[in-house]
């Protein structure tokens, strides 16, 4: 009896999730969701599960736009931060993590080129990026438009979060509810974003040890 009544209560505390879903699905969530992902990432937050909370929320190309507006004004926010705020912070949590001691070096001296490719390569957390970001001698104008480079992570893992969605209703597909041709379409997209994705980063990661060997060659 007490175990039946404490999944009752859990059950009873969870009631407000779904309303808040379904508010989130709506234009105005879709505008709240925003700030939201800008506060995660400006936090440091990894914001994976928030992209693909996205992408479950609003499919694969709103869900990339919303993350990626967010994205860029967390990323903004966190930047300045690490150039006039939080420098010495960051410079005593950058000694934590030597590869991106080097990335601050490479970046002052390459700029927007260093910024894209490391914007591109899985290899380097975005979060804490923006901080060593501001620390570099790199122009603002450069870091922004290096944020291009996480378009392609950015569609993924919203296209990952819609194909989760999709994976929930899949009972639909299977009861004849559903079309079989739009969900084999979907993944087979996703399939498709994974390649390109993981192609970029390897050409990136490639490019960087290229830079890094030049780098070492001319230091």
């Amino acid at each position: 009896m007490v175990a039946s009544g404490g999944v009752e209560h859990m059950i009873e505390g969870m009631s407000w999730f779904e309303p808040l879903m379904l508010w989130l699905r709506s234009p105005l969530g879709g505008l709240v969701f925003i700030p939201l992902y800008a506060v995660w990432v400006t936090l440091l937050l990894p914001g994976v599960w928030a992209s693909m909370l996205a992408g479950a929320l609003y499919g694969t190309w709103w869900g990339s736009l919303i993350v990626f507006v967010g994205a860029c004004l967390g990323a903004e926010a966190a930047f300045l931060l690490g150039r006039y705020w939080l420098r010495d912070w960051t410079s005593k949590r950058l000694t934590q993590y030597p590869k991106l001691q080097a990335v601050e070096r490479a970046v002052s001296r390459e700029g927007l080129k260093l910024v894209l490719l490391t914007r591109l390569s899985p290899a380097f957390p975005f979060s804490l990026l923006n901080l060593v970001y501001g620390l570099s001698e790199v122009s603002l104008r450069d870091y922004n438009i290096g944020l291009i480079g996480i378009l392609p992570g950015t569609v993924l893992f919203c296209a990952l979060g819609a194909l989760a969605g999709d994976a929930a209703r899949f009972g639909e597909v299977l009861a004849g509810e559903a079309s079989a041709q739009a969900w084999i379409l979907r993944v087979v997209g996703v399939l498709a974003t994974v390649a390109v994705v993981w192609l970029v980063g390897r050409a990136a990661q490639r490019a960087l040890a290229d830079e890094k060997t030049s780098f070492n060659e001319n230091a």
